[in-house]
């Protein structure tokens, strides 16, 4: 297996050499030797930083990252989790789908105050749920 090292890592993945030495330093991913200062990797970093990238992208945070690898670094992602994360991204989708169709009602309602305009004052109460 090929290593690696941490600015090649930086370029291929696009991430920050910073982002890789921090996510070593949390488990996420572990060096294999150094060259000279550098860290150095396997090329099987790669593809364990895209599950992270993933996973931040879908809101996960390096800790509930880090629960889906384990003590050998191989992936084990708790479904039940998977389906959790789903429904709470369902959530915020829904209100985010009816505050963006009422700002767009509301630019373009005839209402001469915003207050008036029964479209806009439900963006105020969904906008107020948490």
């Amino acid at each position: 297996m090929a290593s690696m090292d941490i600015a090649e890592v930086a370029r291929i993945s696009g991430m920050p050499a910073s982002a890789l030495r921090y996510y070593e330093e949390k488990g996420l991913i572990v060096s294999v030797g150094r060259r000279g200062l550098r860290r150095l990797f396997d090329d099987g970093v790669l593809e364990k930083l895209a599950l992270i990238a993933l996973g931040r992208a879908s809101g996960f945070s390096l800790d509930e990252i880090g629960g889906m690898f384990g003590p050998d670094g191989d992936l084990r992602i708790d479904r039940q989790l998977l389906t959790a994360k789903a429904d709470e991204l369902e959530r915020t989708i829904k209100k985010l789908s009816a505050m963006r169709d009422g700002l767009r009602h509301a630019a373009v309602c005839k209402a001469a105050n915003h207050l008036e305009c029964p479209t806009f004052r439900l963006i105020l109460r969904i906008t107020a749920r948490k």
